[in-house]
């Protein structure tokens, strides 16, 4: 689910938003919006488009180091959003296949590996976005965000789970209400 990647990115940045208080916003900022510009390709070839699992790696390391040498506002919104973004392309292949609706005709393909011109295969460990292990997770990682962030934050927090509850609750009758050419 969209919301895991974002939960999973402000897990990520949770630690330093803890000692750096004052770069807490700006680094769930960047964590919510990385966690989410991947799927921007559902539209175009999905987990191939924005997903960059090997090549993202070097953008984060970059990032990460320019936050590091230059520390500021942005430099920590754009280390935060360039790193959930790569482990956002990487964690996609622990679960399902991009197709809408894995349960019937699952496929090989998790995300597209640039590096290597192929798509790596699917590890299931989470059966299908929107399967209830998803919205487990995706609760689990809000905890410490919670705790972490508070404001504006915490209640795009609490959204986010009340929208990951939602969602997995219905999201196998979804399948019947989506447009052929989303997939």
């Amino acid at each position: 689910m969209a919301t895991t990647h974002v939960f999973v990115g402000l897990a990520l940045v949770t630690p330093a938003a803890v000692v750096v208080p004052e770069l807490a916003t700006p680094l769930a900022i960047g964590a919510i919006v990385g966690g989410l510009l991947p799927d921007v390709d559902l539209v175009l070839s999905h987990r191939k488009t924005l997903h960059f699992p090997a090549f993202g790696v070097v953008a984060a390391g970059l990032a990460v180091g320019l936050a590091a040498v230059v520390p500021s506002a942005s430099t920590a919104a754009l280390a935060a959003c360039v790193v959930s973004a790569w482990v956002h392309a990487v964690s996609d292949a622990l679960g399902g296949g991009p197709e809408m609706d894995p349960w019937r005709n699952p496929s090989e393909r998790a995300v597209y590996d640039h590096a290597r011109g192929a798509w790596i295969r699917p590890r299931r460990l989470i059966r299908y976005d929107g399967a209830p292990e998803d919205a487990l997770l995706a609760t689990m990682l809000a905890v410490s965000a919670l705790v972490a962030f508070s404001g504006p934050v915490r209640w795009l927090i609490v959204t986010g789970v009340v929208v990951s509850l939602a969602y997995a609750l219905c999201r196998r009758r979804l399948v019947e209400w989506v447009p052929d050419w989303i997939e």
